[in-house]
């Protein structure tokens, strides 16, 4: 329900937050081809027993023609020191390539055991549909952005009607939402920290989150949701929030970034 989430930071910062946080107590640990810190992480995870992490990875949407979504997982597999992933995601949907072919890709990697689960990532629900339609195997995960001033109900919904598990990419709206004066209220009232409340409410909504953090410090603190409770009502007064304000799946995509873009 808790995992390391690696956006942003690599080199000794990723190694230092992925231990503090399997030091710890977490058992997950989420990276990308695209954050471009696949061998830090390995390394890292090379001094813990491999079946203990539950490990993702993701594919560029520049990769999801079906040879190089073959090609993308086994670099992953190579940078990141292991024979399988967990959970092997599609980043982000891409419009000029077949889902079909892609998921006929994933496909192939689960019946050769380097991904054990399929998901997606920053799909809507007409997406996530149509994914699912033509998919023989199973998608267990739609990564989203997801916290208090963006909880895509709509999305969260068809998830839930599909059995299809909710992840929170930044959970903690890059911390923006933690200015918000419920957020802020809370905090005082728990004394616990904005992140606590925020990421406490969306375990409590069934969301698994991905914190980020550069600080060992505030990995550890982000995994201390266990032992207290938000009562009911404070959970609705989060619930009610009513702004709306994604952090970073704005809608709008710049197709020809050489990470995220979309090859011609």
């Amino acid at each position: 329900m808790v995992g390391v989430g690696t956006w942003d930071i690599d080199g000794d910062t990723v190694q230092k937050s992925v231990r503090a946080g399997l030091n710890v107590g977490y058992a997950h640990v989420d990276t990308a081809e695209g954050y471009k810190n696949e061998s830090e992480i390995g390394e890292a995870l090379a001094d813990y027993d491999r079946e203990d992490v539950f490990l993702t990875s993701k594919v560029l949407p520049k990769h999801l023609d079906y040879e190089s979504v073959i090609e993308a997982c086994e670099a992953s597999l190579d940078r990141l020191g292991t024979d399988y992933l967990d959970l092997y995601l599609v980043h982000w949907p891409n419009p000029a390539t077949s889902i079909r072919e892609t998921m006929n890709a994933m496909a192939t990697l689960h019946d050769q055991g380097k991904i054990r689960n399929v998901g997606v990532s920053n799909f809507s629900a007409y997406q996530l549909g149509a994914a699912q339609h033509v998919a023989d195997v199973p998608i267990a995960v739609n990564q989203i952005e997801y916290h208090p001033w963006n909880t895509q109900d709509q999305v969260v919904e068809f998830c839930r009607d599909t059995d299809t598990v909710v992840e929170a990419a930044a959970p903690l709206g890059r911390t923006k939402v933690f200015a918000d004066d419920i957020i802020q209220d809370l905090s005082e009232k728990y004394d616990r920290s904005p992140a606590q409340i925020v990421l406490k409410w969306a375990v409590e909504n069934n969301v698994v989150v991905l914190p980020k953090s550069s600080s060992p410090e505030h990995v550890r603190q982000n995994f201390d949701l266990f032992d207290w409770e938000l009562d009911a009502t404070d959970r609705e007064r989060i619930d009610a929030i009513e702004r709306e304000q994604a952090v970073y799946d704005t809608g709008i995509n710049d197709w020809d970034n050489d990470t995220y873009g979309i090859s011609q």
